[in-house]
Order: structure tokens, then sequence, then C-alpha cells
């Protein structure tokens, strides 16, 4: 059973950078499909990266060449470093990871997740 604690978030200026951490605990989060998700009040929760066991990532198209995804195996931690944030980019950010540890695939199941850490760009 994988904990995922979301922090990092806060208040920013558009162009401004934030860097979101996903603190595992009980297992190892590499080992799992896990990614950031993003959802705003009454809207459908929005997939932004993820990242596989081997490294490999993938990013919404919204997000490219702005968000980078990674990984600290060491430290069990899963990090989203946001650059030239725009307003549009203000949401709750969540780390999710995969019910069992296998690669990401169509059978993913997003059934760990943390509390969320609000992200606000103005």
């Amino acid at each position: 059973h994988v904990q995922l604690v979301e922090s990092g978030g806060g208040s920013v200026q558009a162009g401004g950078s934030l860097r979101l951490s996903c603190v595992g605990s009980g297992d190892t989060i590499g080992r799992y499909c896990i990614g950031w998700f993003r959802q705003i009040p009454d809207k459908e929760r929005e997939g932004v990266a993820g990242i596989e066991s081997d490294g490999s990532t993938s990013y919404a198209d919204s997000v490219k060449g702005r968000f980078t995804v990674s990984q600290d195996n060491a430290k069990n931690i899963l990090y989203l470093q946001m650059n030239s944030l725009k307003p549009e980019d203000t949401a709750m950010y969540y780390c999710a990871a995969d019910s069992t540890p296998r690669a990401c695939s169509a059978k993913t199941r997003w059934d760990y997740w943390g509390q969320g850490t609000q992200v606000t760009v103005s």
C-alpha cells in the first residue's frame, strides 16, 4: 500500500516557477506507474505528467516544454518542476500511483492519491 503526500504549492505570478514534491511511503514509488494530475472545481481532472519505472516520461500538450517530472528513488520522492507558469495552470495538483507495481498502460488504475497541493498563478 502506497501513501503519497504532496507539497510545494503556492501563489506565484505568471511567468514564475514552482516545484512540487510528492513523498512516497509504504513502498518504492519508482516501481509504480506514477504521475501528476490537476483539477479545477467543477472541471474534470486532467493528467499533467507521468513517469515510468524506466524513467520515461509523458506530458499533457498544455505543459510540454514548461513542466518536468522527475523522481529521486533514493528519497522516494516524485517532483514536478513547473516553469513559465500561466494563470490557466491554477489548480489543485495531485500525485497518484497505480494499484500495483507495473509499467504504465491502459490497465493503469490510479488507486493511490495524495491530498493535493494548491497552485495559484495570477
